[in-house]
């Protein structure tokens, strides 16, 4: 998760060069046929754990619909243009909307990019990052540069406090750099972030009112996308980590000029404070989104590491321990940003699915068995 609209990262990785010639480590369990979707359904037969599925979103990219600590209501982001909006702003909707023909509110100032809406723990404020204060206008958003898909890093990003009305009422973060990509502990207390504030793209935590904040990750590269665990001792999160001397070099220059590759992601894993550390996916092109499954054992995830050409996306399920790896969507396009509801029942994911062959990414809530 980039503070960069996600929606257009998901469409810059769908155009991802072919696959890397990185080794899997981890076998995937299957023994699929060609997916096919018939008219009626937005399932397809494969896509077991999908109980039921419904459409929430009908144009424009959405992305990181996020559930209210009781379930009642989701809050996410869109560029929808129909909307009045012109880059992403965040939107709050009751668990039971969809926007067909309808206006979601409009919670964020309308002003600069935003990105990773999260709400706390009392169901009436949310936490989210926005360039507003730098500029009124929506920043520049460059895709490639000597040929390489890029996101921007924007240094105008900070990271706020706002009510279900829309009024900011407090600021957490005003270090100077990138401040972004802010989720909260199921247990209410705690917040993960990212931030440039140590020269590079390192987590950090602080108690929901912004104080203690910590360093969590100190190795070089882009450390990002990060959520707790539902008993909030463990920390997932997605890096891209240069390796030889032309890759720490080239990450290096892309950084300091606002930008990051984001081709070669993998999923890793720690414990709360940073400490007991590992990688958990090795599998080669982009492995990002990843969340919790309810039960804390499992990580669903996106990831595009059996394309050859760099698409399709889809969520797939492994252990924390990195066994028994099963593909879970089997679309031909692009599904990603899986956020399992705090019950356990639902799963919110956006998706290219029933789009019309447009490139809009559609928010979609599907009742999820095991």
């Amino acid at each position: 998760m980039n503070k960069y609209s996600l929606c257009l990262i998901a469409l810059l990785l769908l155009s991802v060069s072919c696959k890397s010639d990185k080794s899997t480590t981890t076998e995937l369990n299957t023994n699929e046929t060609a997916s096919t979707i018939t008219n009626d359904s937005l399932i397809y037969p494969e896509e077991t754990h999908f109980k039921s599925i419904r459409q929430i979103t009908f144009g424009g990219d959405n992305a990181e619909a996020y559930w209210s600590f009781d379930d009642k209501q989701l809050v996410f982001q869109s560029n929808n243009e129909k909307w009045g909006v012109g880059c992403d702003q965040m939107f709050l909707m009751n668990v039971n909307e969809s926007f067909e023909d309808s206006v979601p509110p409009m919670i964020s100032t309308g002003k600069g990019r935003t990105t990773c809406a999260y709400f706390l723990p009392d169901n009436k404020h949310i936490v989210y990052a926005s360039t507003h204060l730098g500029d009124d206008e929506c920043p520049e958003t460059p895709l490639r540069l000597n040929g390489k898909y890029i996101w921007p890093i924007y240094d105008s990003y900070d990271i706020f406090v706002a009510d279900l009305e829309g009024n900011i009422v407090n600021q957490l973060t005003n270090e100077p750099g990138y401040d972004a990509e802010a989720t909260v502990s199921p247990q209410g207390d705690k917040i993960v972030f990212t931030s440039t504030r140590s020269g590079d793209l390192e987590l950090y935590t602080m108690n929901i009112d912004g104080t203690d904040v910590k360093q969590i990750t100190n190795e070089l590269g882009y450390d990002g996308g990060a959520f707790f665990s539902p008993d909030g001792t463990k920390l997932i999160f997605r890096s891209s980590r240069p390796k030889t001397e032309q890759e720490i070099k080239d990450y290096k220059e892309l950084l300091n000029k606002g930008l990051v590759e984001p081709t070669e992601m993998e999923l890793y894993i720690c414990n709360a404070d940073g400490s007991d550390l590992r990688q958990l996916t090795n599998l080669g092109n982009a492995n990002w989104s990843p969340f919790f499954t309810p039960s804390g054992d499992k990580v669903l995830f996106s990831s595009n590491f059996e394309a050859e050409r760099g698409f399709p996306f889809n969520l797939y399920l492994i252990d924390i321990d990195g066994k028994n790896l099963t593909r879970v969507t089997h679309g031909e396009t692009f599904d990603a940003f899986p956020v399992f509801s705090n019950d356990g029942k639902y799963l919110a994911f956006s998706s290219n699915r029933n789009n019309g062959g447009t490139r809009d990414t559609n928010l979609f809530i599907a009742e999820w068995q095991d």
